[in-house]
Order: C-alpha cells, then sequence, then structure tokens
C-alpha cells in the first residue's frame, strides 16, 4: 500500500526516560526487541500490549509488528529499522490503526536509546512521534473533526501509553541485558551445592 505522509505535521510526540541499574555496556537494545517473547511484550503495557513477532522486509531488513491499544483505537504497527543497534533503534511504521468510526492509517516513528549515567546505571528513553497520512487527513474530514481536535486525542492517549510503558520496557531490557549474569549465577549456585551436598558411599 502506498501512502502519502504529512511528515510536517505532528499528530503526537512524546517521550519518557527511566533510569537502569546496568551499565550501558552491557545494554543491546535491538537484541532484546528482536527476540522480545509476546508474553513479555504483553507485560510491558497491560492491558494494551496484545501481541508481537519479528520479521523481515522483502529487502531482509529487520522489522518489529506490533500489535496494541491505544486509547480506544487498535494500532497494527509495522515497525521497519531504519537503525538498529546496541544503544539506538530507530523504527518507522506506517501503521493501520482501527478506530472505532473506522479504519485509517498513521505513520509512528518510534525511538529507543540509552545513555550512559555512570558505571553502574543507564538511561533508557522512549520516544514516539505519529505524523499524518493524506488518507488519515481525509478520514478525520468525513467525519468533521479537525486536525486540532485529532491531535489532541492522540496526544493524550498516546502519551499516556508511552508513559505507562517506558520504566516497563527499561526493566525489561534490564533483566536480558543481566540473564547471561544470572544464568551464571545460577550455575555455579548448583554447582556448589552439589560440592557441599553428602555423597552416598559406594
Amino acid at each position: 500500500m502506498s501512502d502519502i505522509i504529512l511528515d510536517d505535521k505532528i499528530l503526537s510526540s512524546s517521550a519518557y526516560s527511566h533510569l537502569i541499574a546496568v551499565p550501558q555496556a552491557k545494554i543491546d537494545i535491538a537484541d532484546w526487541l528482536f527476540n522480545l517473547a509476546e508474553a513479555e511484550y504483553q507485560r510491558c503495557c497491560p492491558p494494551d500490549h496484545i501481541s508481537c513477532g519479528s520479521t523481515f522486509t522483502d529487502d531482509g531488513t529487520r522489522m518489529s509488528i506490533n500489535v496494541e491499544m491505544i486509547g480506544q483505537t487498535l494500532m497494527i504497527q509495522h515497525y521497519v529499522a531504519e537503525t538498529a543497534t546496541a544503544h539506538l533503534c530507530r523504527m518507522i511504521s506506517t501503521s493501520d490503526a482501527f478506530t472505532p468510526n473506522g479504519r485509517t492509517r498513521v505513520q509512528i516513528i518510534w525511538t529507543l536509546s540509552v545513555k550512559p549515567v555512570d558505571d553502574t546505571h543507564c538511561e533508557y528513553t522512549n520516544s514516539v512521534i505519529a505524523h499524518p497520512t493524506a488518507a488519515f487527513m481525509d478520514f478525520i474530514a468525513a467525519q468533521n473533526i479537525s486536525f486540532e481536535q485529532a491531535a489532541a486525542a492522540r496526544q493524550r492517549d498516546g502519551g499516556k501509553h508511552n508513559r505507562r510503558e517506558t520504566p516497563l520496557y527499561a526493566e525489561s531490557i534490564a533483566r536480558r541485558a543481566l540473564a547471561p549474569q544470572r544464568a551464571l549465577l545460577n550455575q555455579i549456585r548448583w554447582l556448589s551445592r552439589d560440592l557441599q551436598s553428602p555423597r552416598a558411599s559406594v
């Protein structure tokens, strides 16, 4: 589907940050994003987050598919990776929006980033910007809704959603970063327990 993106118009824009107790060097956002389990995605903004998955464009670019509710609108996000690195992912989607008044399309730019705070902490930032498509402008005009009214509603609902999911995303990223370390510690504990336990005589 070919869409005309009106990038000179901002439907909504929000960015929230959350401090996590993991050094930046251990964080890999791209690894987390493209290996995110559905249940973990759902835990990152219940009950709004419904499902997720990873795939590729025809030319092999990584994609993240997210299904979520933003206010009363069901969003099917088709995020294509413009940048996908350990400390920065910039994902762009021309998203399907199923509203109570019908279906339309908007562009969403989702930026996930971390920056160091000190040797043991970093700050995660979750930024979401929405631009209307030409089809979206026709859609709201047919309902006698002004762009200002539509933008105010999207800013309210999108901002609330982002504020809720940001700390949960951050802590999920932190858990994945610490998973190998925790697995190693568990192996050490089990080995220590085996060495300390009395062995049956032969």
